[in-house]
């Protein structure tokens, strides 16, 4: 496992050299972002590429899409050795520890929120809190029951339908309850949401984060309609 210091932010010169004073460029798609938009890599002590999602590394970063295929295509053209400027290397399974250290950040935030009041779970708390307009997101588990998450669907339409609002509460199924169990021990759950507050939106900005690098850049019907495929 890749552990990171709880050190202060790094803002290198050299980082700030692959974007902007506004943000950082990724190094396949030569676009702009924030650094909450990207994922920083660093070379390690031997040469290996090491993803740096808390952005505290020491030495030069290079920055990258959170989607798969976008790391995939830094790893095949060796983009990473060419922004780091050094002979460095993504070992055969970098994209798997991107999404375990993904993971672990997304089941971490709602742990977090759990204790700050910011993250709930069951069906009915998580009703009550889409029909009150309090749920920033909804998660089920992946192998939920049907009628268990189509009941809740229900609920975040009737939230829209009552306040005239441009857009659902986000839905996301990133585990399975086995996942969860192993995860997340007894805070596993079938159903929850995050809830307003600092600790509810990291939840929920580690969770896109997360299904952005599954997924891409797709809708949600379009993701869901990839999921039902492989289940």
């Amino acid at each position: 496992m890749i552990s990171q210091a709880h050190e202060p932010e790094v803002e290198s010169d050299e980082d700030l050299a692959e974007g902007n004073a506004n943000g950082r460029m990724c190094i396949v798609t030569r676009q702009s972002g924030s650094p909450d938009e990207l994922i920083r890599f660093v070379a390690g002590p031997d040469g290996s590429v090491v993803p740096d999602l808390k952005r505290q590394l020491p030495g030069r970063g290079c920055w990258v899409t959170p989607e798969r295929a976008v790391v995939e295509k830094a790893i095949a053209k060796k983009l990473f050795a060419r922004a780091l400027k050094r002979d460095a290397k993504a070992g055969p399974d970098l994209l798997e520890i991107l999404d375990r250290l993904m993971v672990q950040q997304v089941t971490g935030m709602m742990n977090m929120a759990r204790k700050a009041g910011q993250f709930v779970s069951g069906a009915m708390k998580v009703d009550a809190a889409v029909r009150s307009g309090q749920a920033l997101a909804v998660f089920h588990a992946t192998d939920a029951a049907a009628d268990g998450v189509r009941k809740l669907d229900q609920a975040r339409k009737a939230w829209v339908l009552g306040t005239g609002a441009d857009k659902e509460i986000p839905s996301f199924k990133l585990f399975t309850g086995a996942e969860m169990d192993e995860l997340m021990g007894q805070n596993a759950f079938i159903h929850a949401c995050a809830l307003a507050g600092q600790a509810g939106e990291g939840v929920v900005k580690r969770a896109k984060m997360l299904e952005l690098y599954r997924h891409g850049e797709k809708t949600e019907a379009e993701v869901g309609a990839a999921r039902t495929e492989t289940q």
